[in-house]
């Protein structure tokens, strides 16, 4: 068989595009990911390896400067990048997802003076609907713009932002209270244009990034919160201009269903390097006289693992391609996230039990897998969530009428 997680169907150009970053993957992420990790160090070069490369421009189209590429090739690159250091494919994530909000959303004037900065590095994204007060629950946010003539005036606070400080343009929801009969028509997406930096924003005025969040994995790329203390920003910062208030819930959630085929990318991505290290070790060591794949337990446990990488590879591939299609995936991206999380979860731990006392060592890999994987279980909606969402489509297909 071939190895694991091939996708057929692709093109020469999806193919290069992958082998490029795979093999910038081997020689660039892998041998710097752990010191970088365990130092939480911002990977500057493999950053810049990225911009040349033009990774930050993978799916802006190309009359923005960018490659107009897929959906599924992104979520093909973020697998590679994920199975060097998942860190490094939050920095491309959350800009992917707000470069596809304002090809798809925005105005004239937003693409043209966004997407070609964008597509050439210049210009980072960030996205941001959580709250301290929430997460999952994005009805229950409070930040809130109130019209002041032409202009809105923001306040609130917003949390669990990547790349919030190194992002120049945020993708922010809040509510706007319009008069709509839900709670979800009374939300607007702004972009929030910015300088790269902590403390209080020169180019906002009572914007703030107070601080790096210390998280136990996903360490190198910074999450932070976002203060918003009497924000003045014109109408046109509306997510597709000032007629479009009153959209950022559907905005986002369009932006969502993206987010949601990343996770799933990453998951597959942390899994298959799970895997390779763990198929590497069992014929590395030797216990009871034989190589540790040589024992049956082991051996079913290999056998489990990719099994599991296959089955979560499948289902991400099927809701990129649907979304690439023009059709709603909200379910099939819903289901890959759920599955390929999950399984992320279970298939580095038997890598790191395989690894035995080892993988409880720093200097082994799994170490930090074990670390970086149960984000992917919360990202983008927690998996009670993604079942929530999965279980009102079947009842949608499948209710009794």
């Amino acid at each position: 068989m071939a190895r694991l997680a091939q996708t057929p169907g692709l093109t020469d150009v999806q193919q290069s595009i992958l082998e490029t970053v795979r093999e910038f993957v081997d020689k660039e992420i892998i041998p710097h990911a752990q010191h970088l990790e365990h130092d939480d160090v911002y990977p500057a070069d493999i950053v810049d390896g990225m911009r040349e490369m033009g990774l930050f421009g993978l799916t802006i189209p190309e009359e923005h400067g960018g490659l107009g590429e897929s959906l599924l090739t992104y979520a093909l690159v973020v697998e590679q990048l994920s199975r060097g250091w998942m860190s490094v494919s939050g920095i491309v994530n959350t800009h992917f997802i707000v470069a596809y909000l304002v090809a798809q959303h925005g105005s004239a004037e937003q693409k043209a003076s966004l997407l070609p900065r964008m597509a050439a590095g210049e210009v980072r994204g960030a996205f941001s609907m959580s709250e301290p007060g929430c997460g999952s629950d994005v009805a229950a946010i409070r930040t809130k713009a109130v019209p002041d003539g032409d202009d809105y005036v923001i306040n609130g606070q917003k949390m669990w932002l990547t790349n919030g400080a190194y992002s120049s343009v945020v993708a922010t929801l809040v509510k706007t209270d319009l008069g709509a009969d839900s709670v979800y028509g009374n939300m607007t997406t702004f972009l929030l244009e910015k300088t790269p930096g902590f403390g209080e924003n020169e180019a906002l005025p009572g914007l703030t990034i107070p601080g790096k969040i210390e998280k136990m994995g996903y360490k190198g790329v910074e999450t932070t919160e976002m203060v918003l203390d009497n924000v003045r920003v014109p109408g046109s910062a509306v997510l597709g201009g000032a007629d479009k208030a009153g959209r950022g819930f559907y905005q986002m959630m369009d932006g969502i269903e993206v987010g949601r085929v990343n996770v799933a990318a990453r998951a597959c991505g942390i899994s298959i390097r799970a895997f390779e290290l763990a198929i590497a070790y069992a014929q590395q060591r030797q216990t009871f006289g034989a190589q540790l794949v040589k024992h049956q337990a082991i051996a079913f446990k290999l056998a489990e693992m990719a099994t599991k990488i296959e089955a979560a590879h499948a289902l991400m591939v099927n809701a990129a391609r649907l979304k690439d299609a023009g059709q709603r995936n909200d379910v099939e991206a819903g289901m890959a996230k759920l599955l390929a999380s999950e399984y992320c979860a279970e298939v580095v731990q038997e890598s790191f039990r395989i690894h035995g006392g080892y993988g409880y060592s720093k200097e082994y890999e799994i170490e930090r897998l074990m670390r970086e994987a149960p984000f992917l279980l919360i990202g983008e909606g927690t998996s009670e969530i993604q079942k929530t969402i999965i279980s009102r489509g079947l009842l949608k297909e499948y209710g009794v009428r």
